[in-house]
């Protein structure tokens, strides 16, 4: 069962109060889960109770997705913004510099996290923000595409799709390698997650500006980008290496671009890895 936590973050017009939904498992040092756009925290379900074996792993609907509440006016969805909020958010959990990984927007995230030095370790799965400009429109159009088409199926229709593999191919496709393996349920919850998600245009509008051109250092930093990448093509990632050289850059094979439900052994090991790589 997810819990909910509410904590005050500093704005213009002063504090404001910031409500976000978790799921908490596991023993050992902590590890933040942060999704992509338009999604929730259960798309680390695949992965969740392996990591749990070694880590406290708290995974998090980002403010605007999932079931947690849009920030409050005039809180923004820029990286200034929704990085310090996450910090917040493990001080008001009592966590302090937890190991991280995200993808996608998540993945952005956590590189931030640690390049703020919040953080024990990184890993980065099809981070966004290594993108060149007619990428990163691709991206964009993509998401909007899909977010459009989930919000033009009634729901009878998306619960039909979702019962078969050839339907949850036509839902999930763009970000799956292997979309079959999804379960019905999740097909479903993650379609009208990205229907729903209040924060999607918001943070969209906020990365077209988005770059990462800093390197990440004094922390370990892993880097993996799926092989089947769709929507950040996965040359984005040698990108990546060359912004933060000492990185590690891992292949994903027959990964998409959220690569937990296409391989869950894999990504756990990739993660599991990455946070154990820390110095005594």
């Amino acid at each position: 069962m997810s819990a909910q936590i509410s904590f005050p973050v500093e704005s213009a017009a002063g504090p404001r109060t910031v409500t976000v939904t978790y799921e908490r498992r596991g023993t050992g040092e902590p590890l933040l889960l942060l999704h992509g756009i338009g999604h929730l925290w259960q798309a680390w379900e695949p992965v969740i109770d392996v990591l749990a074996t070694e880590r406290d792993v708290i995974a998090v609907d980002l403010p605007g997705f999932g079931a947690s509440p849009a920030l409050p006016a005039p809180l923004a969805y820029d990286l200034t913004t929704v990085v310090p909020v996450l910090d917040a958010f493990c001080a008001a959990l009592g966590v302090e510099r937890p190991h991280v990984a995200g993808n996608s927007l998540g993945g952005l995230l956590a590189l931030e996290l640690g390049r703020e030095k919040l953080v024990r370790s990184v890993t980065a799965l099809s981070p966004a923000g290594f993108w060149s400009e007619a990428e990163r429109r691709y991206a964009f159009t993509t998401l909007r595409a899909m977010r459009g088409a989930a919000r033009a199926m009634p729901l009878p229709l998306i619960e039909r799709l979702s019962r078969s593999a050839a339907g949850r191919t036509v839902l999930t496709s763009t970000i799956y390698a292997r979309p079959a393996r999804l379960s019905p349920e999740s097909a479903v919850a993650e379609t009208l997650s990205l229907r729903a998600a209040t924060g999607f245009e918001q943070t969209l509008a906020a990365g077209r500006s988005v770059l990462f051109r800093e390197d990440v250092t004094a922390l370990p930093v892993t880097i993996a980008w799926g092989s089947r990448d769709r929507l950040l093509l996965r040359r984005q990632g040698v990108r990546a290496k060359q912004v933060i050289p000492g990185a590690r850059l891992v292949r994903l094979p027959g990964c998409g671009h959220v690569p937990m439900n296409d391989d869950p052994a894999l990504v756990a090991r990739v993660i599991l890895d990455g946070s154990a790589a820390v110095a005594a």
